[in-house]
């Protein structure tokens, strides 16, 4: 007689399942930290002009977004003239100052000075509404302007 037994079966033991959920509840939790949500949903054709020589901004928190072109086709009720948009609404180019006030206040005392609008405006808005825009960035002092461009040549259509 030997001393140790063989054991008869070469069974596998049963997977433990009990550390599943941590790792669901892990997964879950890092897309939720990684994901970045759209901040605005367009309601104008925004079909931007080309240019060769564009850099990209570096922080894109400290950027203001202001939006010009005509209503896009869900909301032709709006008319067909160039419009301005402020985040998700339409909005009149006397409600900048007021966007402008709102988007400074939500930022830390030091970053104020780093803030610069940007201009995503379509390429067939009248310059006569881009004008009357800046204008109105100018009586706020909102001097660092940036214009929103797609890469490409600019000859090209």
């Amino acid at each position: 007689m030997s001393k140790f037994k063989k054991k008869k079966g070469g069974d596998l033991p049963a997977i433990s399942t009990a550390s599943l959920p941590d790792i669901v509840f892990m997964l879950l939790f890092f897309f939720m930290v990684a994901t970045v949500m759209r901040q605005n949903t367009l309601k104008i054709e925004n079909r931007l002009p080309r240019a060769d020589q564009t850099e990209k901004l570096a922080k894109r928190n400290l950027l203001m977004y202001i939006y010009a072109g005509k209503p896009s086709s869900a909301y032709k009720d709006m008319g067909t003239v160039a419009r301005l948009q402020l985040n998700d609404k339409f909005a009149s180019v006397n409600e900048i100052a007021a966007f402008i006030a709102a988007e400074r206040d939500s930022k830390r005392e030091e970053e104020k000075p780093f803030l610069t609008t940007v201009l995503s405006v379509d390429k067939e808005t009248n310059m006569g509404l881009v004008s009357d825009i800046k204008q109105e960035l100018r009586k706020v002092n909102a001097l660092k302007i940036n214009y929103k461009t797609a890469p490409g040549n600019p000859i090209d259509r």
